[in-house]
């Protein structure tokens, strides 16, 4: 990943560029559940067909309210993480990707 520096002294610095294709790490946060973890896999490999099973890992918060599904997917584009983006929180159960 390429960081492009402010353009001014004391300016914000700006967010990293992507270079794609590239593996890319994403964390997705919703209200526990039992199918959750199946729910957004379901949603991944719709976006990233083939991606890495094995890559997924669940997580639940210390009160067992939220749990958090981590995926690596073979990033193509920002169009491909933009629509997995509005497809996952077009469930309704998706609080948080990040």
């Amino acid at each position: 990943m390429q960081q492009t520096p402010p353009t001014e002294q004391g300016a914000s610095q700006q967010a990293p560029k992507i270079e794609f294709p590239c593996q890319y790490p994403i964390k997705i946060v919703g209200d526990a559940a039992p199918d959750f973890k199946v729910t957004v896999v379901d949603i991944v490999e719709q976006h990233s067909p083939g991606f890495d099973r094995r890559s997924v890992r669940m997580v639940d918060s210390r009160n067992g309210r939220f749990q958090s599904v981590r995926v690596v997917i073979h990033a193509t584009g920002q169009d491909q993480l933009n629509a997995l983006f509005h497809s996952l929180k077009a469930t309704g159960r998706v609080h948080m990707v990040l």
